[in-house]
Parts: structure tokens; C-alpha cells; sequence
């Protein structure tokens, strides 16, 4: 006998799919927060962030003689704040294949439970988002009280800010999903894959100093990478005319960025989950689904 309730094929798959993703994004939040106490796990979360602020600041102390009150000085502390974001979201995802299929050796059983692996997999990098936003928090916070980054409440352009980390967010994951699909591919100790990727684009994205540094005939990669717009877009929401002065993207509106930003994130979509299946694929068909490598 039929169950009265029918559902269409698309719709179905809708409901699995955020069915994985809502159950995901749970599992990863245990997962991360739960290997400490929750008095060590705070501790770890405030002096992480700022340990790493604390090492630019100094940088940059020394090489500009504690010129503080600089234009590039916001620009360069709000890119490497928000840069966090890209190493907690694209790492996130890629790293649940590892821990997954080496750690906890469960992968294969993914395969075989009605989820959507795609879906599970963004769920998990949304996990390091949580903790990742944390972070971002912290170190603002720490850039006003201590160091006078001109950062107000009243000046900030919230639609744009929060439109801008959405999609941003978004992008991120797509990218973590087209590492997650090539780390499938590798057996062989791939856990440096993500924050390698995530320590390459951040030289060329432009997270920490204008894109004309960079030697005329790299430059380009920089223009290529949607995270030089999402960061470009994140600064001129919080300091507006201060982002806007320098040079590298000055010539673009707010709306064209954001257009830009949205149109390279949908072709990034399409293009992880076309890779994404290709990976799975020749994964499965070679048998690494459940390949470990002494984890």
C-alpha cells in the first residue's frame, strides 16, 4: 500500500539534502568544540586569533614605526581579520574527508546512508565557520579597544556587510568542496591540502596589502580569485572611503563588486559540483573511498 504522502523527486531531494547539511553543521559543531572543556575551549578561542593579530601588529609596528593612524593600517588588520574566514570554511570542508575516512573511518558508511555527501560536506565547513566568526569577532573587537581601528557601529554599511559575508561564505564552501573532492582522490597524508591552499591565496587575494605590490605579471592571479572582491567588499562596508582609496579597485562601484563577487561565486558553484562528482567518481571506481594512510 502507498503512503498518501507523495513527494516529487526534486523536492525529496531538497529535504535529504538540507536534512544533511542541518545534521552536519551539528555533528561538526561537536566535533570541534568538544575535544576540551568548555573553559579551554574559550581560552583557545580568544588567545588563538589574537596571537595571530598580535603577530601582524607587530609586524607592522616595526616596519612602519607604530603608524597606526594610516589608511593601509585598517586595510591590512580587517583583511587579515576576516582572512580567517577562508581557512576555517574551505579547510572545514575539505578536512571532514580526512577526518572522516581516516579518523573515524566512517566515510564509507556515507556513502551507503541516505544523505547527500556534497550537502554533509558543507555542513561540516559551516561547523568551522561558527567557531571561525568567533575569531573574526575577537580580533575586530581587539583592533578597536587597543589599537583605535576607526570602526563604528553608525558608519558601518550593514546590507552590504552582511549580503557580502553570505555570499562570501558561500563561496568559500564551494571552494573546500573542490579541494574536498581532489583530497578524495589522495591517500597519502593530503591534511596539509587545505591550509596550504588557504596560505597560497593569501598572498594574491590581496588579505593583506594592496595587489600592486605584487610583481605586474602575478598580479593577475589576484583579479582571477573572488576572494580579492569579497575582501575588497567586506573593508568598504566597515570603512568605507578608506577601502575605496587604494588603488587596485578603486575604479569599481560597490554594486559592480558585489555583481562581480556574485557572478564568479555561481561559476565557482557549477564548477565544484561538476568536480566534486568527477573526483567521487574515479574515487569509487579505485576504491579510496575507505583508503586510509595511517592517520
Amino acid at each position: 500500500m502507498q503512503n498518501a504522502r507523495t513527494f516529487t523527486p526534486s523536492a525529496d531531494k531538497s529535504a535529504i539534502l538540507w536534512r544533511s547539511f542541518r545534521t552536519a553543521t551539528w555533528l561538526g559543531w561537536q566535533i570541534e568544540s568538544n575535544w576540551a572543556d568548555p573553559f579551554l575551549f574559550a581560552v583557545y578561542s580568544f588567545v588563538k586569533p589574537l596571537a595571530s593579530a598580535g603577530i601582524l601588529v607587530i609586524m607592522y609596528s616595526v616596519i612602519t614605526g607604530g603608524a597606526f593612524d594610516e589608511p593601509i593600517f585598517p586595510y591590512i588588520y580587517l583583511g587579515n581579520a576576516f582572512y580567517i574566514y577562508v581557512g576555517a570554511v574551505m579547510n572545514g570542508v575539505s578536512w571532514a574527508v580526512i577526518d572522516d575516512r581516516e579518523h573515524y573511518k566512517t566515510l564509507k558508511y556515507m556513502y551507503v546512508a541516505p544523505i547527500t555527501v556534497p550537502g554533509y560536506l558543507l555542513g561540516r565547513g559551516v561547523a568551522r565557520m561558527l567557531i571561525g566568526t568567533i575569531s573574526v569577532a575577537i580580533t575586530v573587537l581587539f583592533g578597536v579597544i587597543f589599537l583605535n581601528l576607526p570602526l563604528s557601529i553608525t558608519t558601518i554599511n550593514w546590507p552590504l556587510f552582511f549580503v557580502t559575508l553570505i555570499i562570501g561564505v558561500i563561496m568559500l564552501a564551494l571552494l573546500g568542496l573542490i579541494l574536498a573532492g581532489i583530497t578524495l582522490m589522495i591517500a597519502n597524508h593530503v591534511w596539509f591540502l587545505g591550509e596550504a591552499v588557504a596560505g597560497a591565496l593569501y598572498v594574491f587575494s590581496g588579505a593583506i596589502f594592496p595587489l600592486e605590490v605584487l610583481p605586474a605579471w602575478i598580479r593577475p592571479v589576484g583579479f582571477v580569485m573572488p576572494i580579492t572582491y569579497w575582501l575588497e567588499l567586506i573593508r568598504r562596508a566597515l570603512v568605507g572611503n578608506i577601502a575605496a582609496a587604494f588603488p587596485t579597485l578603486a575604479q569599481l562601484s560597490d554594486l559592480q563588486l558585489l555583481g562581480i563577487l556574485s557572478g564568479m561565486t555561481l561559476v565557482f558553484g557549477i564548477g565544484a559540483l561538476v568536480i566534486f562528482r568527477w573526483c567521487e567518481n574515479w574515487a569509487r571506481e579505485r576504491g579510496m573511498i575507505d583508503m586510509v594512510s595511517n592517520y
